[in-house]
Order: C-alpha cells, then sequence, then structure tokens
C-alpha cells in the first residue's frame, strides 16, 4: 500500500529532479549564434563583391610557415576523428547521460553531414587545386592532401559549424560565453579549409550555414520531446 503523502513525494522529487536536469541545456546561446549572423551578413557581402579566385587568393597567399603546421592540426576539428570521441565525453556527467543528449548529438551531426554529401555529390565543383594547378602564386605543401572534386559546401566546415554549435547550446548557463570560444573555433576550420587549398569561400560559407541551421533546426525539435525522453531515460535508472 502507498499512502499519499509518501506518492506525492515520490512525484515531487522526480518533477524536481527533471527540472534541475531541463535546465542544463539552454534554448539558444547568443555568444555563439550572433557571431555567426554578423558572419552570415559579412560572408554575404563578400561572395557579392569579390570573386571566388580573389577571396581565395587572399587567404592562400598570406602564409608562414607556423600556419602551414597550426591549419593542419585545426582543419582536424572538422573531422569525425575528432568530434566523435568529444561527444561521448559528456557522458561521463550524469546530467547528459540520457537519451535525450545521445540522440540529439546523433542527429545535430549526422543530419548536416548527409546533406552536405549530398550536395558535394550533387553540385560536384572542382576545388582549388584543380582550377589553380598551373598557377605559380598558389601556396600548398607536398604533404597536405590533394583534393580535386566534390567541394561545395565544404564538409569540414559543416560538421565544425554543428558540432560547436551543439556544444554552445548546451552548455550550462554559467559557461555560455564558451560559445563565442566555439563559434571562433569552427570559423578558424573556414579558414584552414581555403588556406589548405581545399576549398573556396563559397564552400566554406555555405558549409558554416548548413551545419548550424540543421542543428538549431534539430535542437528546437527535439526539445518539443522533451519529456518523453526524461520520463523514460534508461541511462540513470
Amino acid at each position: 500500500m502507498v499512502y499519499p503523502d509518501l506518492a506525492t513525494n515520490k512525484k515531487y522529487y522526480s518533477r524536481k529532479k527533471y527540472c534541475l536536469i531541463r535546465t542544463r541545456y539552454i534554448k539558444a546561446n547568443s555568444y555563439f549564434l550572433l557571431p555567426f549572423l554578423l558572419w552570415v551578413v559579412i560572408g554575404g557581402i563578400l561572395l557579392f563583391t569579390c570573386s571566388k579566385r580573389d577571396l581565395f587568393h587572399f587567404v592562400n597567399t598570406h602564409y608562414s610557415d607556423w600556419a602551414d603546421h597550426a591549419f593542419v592540426y585545426i582543419t582536424m576539428l572538422g573531422q569525425a576523428e575528432v568530434i566523435i570521441p568529444c561527444l561521448l565525453v559528456p557522458l561521463l556527467f550524469p546530467a547528459y547521460r540520457n537519451w535525450w543528449y545521445v540522440l540529439m548529438a546523433t542527429l545535430c551531426n549526422l543530419i548536416p553531414f548527409f546533406l552536405e554529401q549530398l550536395l558535394k555529390s550533387w553540385f560536384d565543383h572542382p576545388r582549388p587545386r584543380l582550377l589553380f594547378y598551373d598557377r605559380l602564386w598558389m601556396h600548398y605543401q607536398p604533404e597536405w592532401p590533394v583534393y580535386l572534386s566534390r567541394g561545395f559546401p565544404s564538409g569540414h566546415s559543416t560538421g565544425a559549424f554543428s558540432f560547436f554549435c551543439f556544444l554552445s547550446l548546451i552548455l550550462p548557463s554559467k559557461y555560455r560565453a564558451l560559445g563565442l570560444l566555439f563559434f571562433l573555433a569552427a570559423l578558424s576550420v573556414c579558414y584552414s579549409r581555403m588556406y589548405l587549398t581545399a576549398h573556396f569561400f563559397d564552400d566554406v560559407y555555405a558549409g558554416s550555414i548548413i551545419g548550424t541551421v540543421c542543428t538549431l533546426a534539430v535542437y528546437f525539435i527535439m526539445n518539443n520531446y522533451k519529456n518523453f525522453f526524461y520520463k523514460k531515460d534508461t541511462f540513470n535508472q
């Protein structure tokens, strides 16, 4: 037999636990989204006022020895080898050990990936190394990977923006300012793709928008089903 007062207390503490967990996921992170909107505006202006050759030329010809090495590692922030292990780390903390986080992390990063792969095959745009292979001004190192086709959009840029946008959305409120650092990290991946002769500006620009918009769409849709996932949470039982 369950006494009414015990049943009430159980219901109260269950609801309290749900509310505490729910507050860890903020609705949006302005520290990431506002710089992203500024990037969209400035990037759009550059696309309309400058040619893709001029934008690529500007980035690729401003080089140095340290940058040649640094951007090889920075560009890895948009690769699955880095993204997947980082997405597993939050599972070490009880607040993120639930099906809502697992599905969010999976969908926010897989949907942009499949979309950009579809668009790559659809457009099949040539890359800088194919168009400018005979230009003496183009800077590259022999050890850099050579990509010739399927340039639009940039997969690394899509992956970086979807990944870092997702991280900014799940930050606890007191760490929201890290969203700006996440944005800069994602933007540095875009720059690295041009520096390493892998993409044009429009490739990385489109990739950043695809990654961010898809992640935001999935996040806000999934928010409508939070109650379902927390009530049926099997990770913390």
